[in-house]
This record gives structure tokens, sequence and C-alpha cells, in this order.
């Protein structure tokens, strides 16, 4: 009888957290971005594994600097520690590892401690007619509960986007386009 009980009991339980979830929007965003240049993939693994030129990439205002971790070629376990300023009058320190590089193939770079409650960043690198495809897929988690659920649209969305157009100005500035083909940016909830 207790087992019985206990059973219900813990199905309800899940159940309740499952819809306490749903109610209150702890969700998950994800940021999916492809942009093509005219360069070899070489080139293209040069300079995007290159912890260095994230900085060059990275908006002025956002105030980024690598504060150790970033002085060695990419390989999988690597540390690095970041300052950014996400936020005007906000500044926190971020610390991510590389955990899987495939040599010019691919890297992905998990949150260790910074501002998101999860950060999973996939890099992708493929060639192409004309040069290579960039792909970048964010899995992303707003920590604080509600008030973080508010922020997202207000505040999160608009800065990952001005990021990423950013990044895709700069990367045309340096390395020009692919004619006839699109840079694609969405930001969805999953």
């Amino acid at each position: 009888m207790f087992s019985f009980l206990f059973k219900h009991i813990n199905f309800l339980l899940n159940k309740n957290d499952t819809i306490f979830v749903k109610t209150f929007g702890m969700k998950l965003y994800r940021l999916h971005s492809t942009q093509s240049i005219p360069v070899t993939k070489q080139e293209a693994w040069a300079f995007l594994s290159n912890p260095a030129n994230l900085k060059i990439i990275t908006p002025d205002h956002m105030k980024f600097d690598i504060l150790a971790g970033g002085d060695r070629p990419m390989f999988p376990g690597q540390i690095i520690h970041y300052k950014v300023s996400p936020f005007s009058g906000y500044t926190t320190k971020w610390v991510t590892e590389i955990t899987h590089v495939k040599e010019g193939e691919y890297f992905v770079d998990e949150q260790r401690f910074g501002p998101y409650e999860l950060w999973h960043h996939k890099h992708f690198i493929k060639a192409i007619d004309g040069g290579v495809e960039m792909e970048d897929i964010i899995d992303y988690k707003i920590p604080f509960g509600i008030l973080g659920q508010l922020a997202q649209p207000i505040l999160v969305k608009k800065q990952l986007l001005q990021i990423f157009n950013y990044r895709s100005q700069k990367l045309q500035e340096l390395y020009g386009s692919i004619p006839g083909v699109p840079d694609k940016l969405q930001l969805t909830s999953i």
C-alpha cells in the first residue's frame, strides 16, 4: 500500500514540476547562425580556432578581454577566462571550456562560470562553392527564473542578435562575402 501511494505521489510531483517549468517559462533558447565567406577551410579554421580573434569579432562596447587560457592553440579541455560587459554598467567574468575539437571541422565551447545558466556553443566549418560556410548553434538558458525570462526578449535576445550581426559584418570586412549566398540568423525558444 505504501509503495502504491509513493509511486502516485512521485508521479504527481514530477507532473507538477513539468507544469511549473512550462507555466513559468524556464525555457531553453537556440541561436542559429550561418555565414559564408570566400576563404579556404584552413584559413577559416586558423582564424576561428584562435581565441585571441574573438576580441576582433566582438563589439567594442562589450569591453571583451581574455584574462587567461587563450594563449595556446585550441584543444579539448582548454579553459579560457574572459571579462565582458554585456550591458552598460555590468561587467562579469566568463569561463568557458573547449570540450570538443575536430581539427578544421568544428569545436564546442561550454560555459563553466558566467552570465548564463547554460551556454553550449557549437562552431562548424564546411567547404562550399566559392569558400566556406560557418555555422554557429548556441543553446542557452537564462538564470534568475521568471525575471530572467522577462529579460530574454528585452535584453538578452537583442544583445545576442546585435553581437552576431556585428560578427557577420566584421567577417565580411575582413574576408568579403560569397555573392548569392545569404547569411542566416535566427533565435528561437526550444
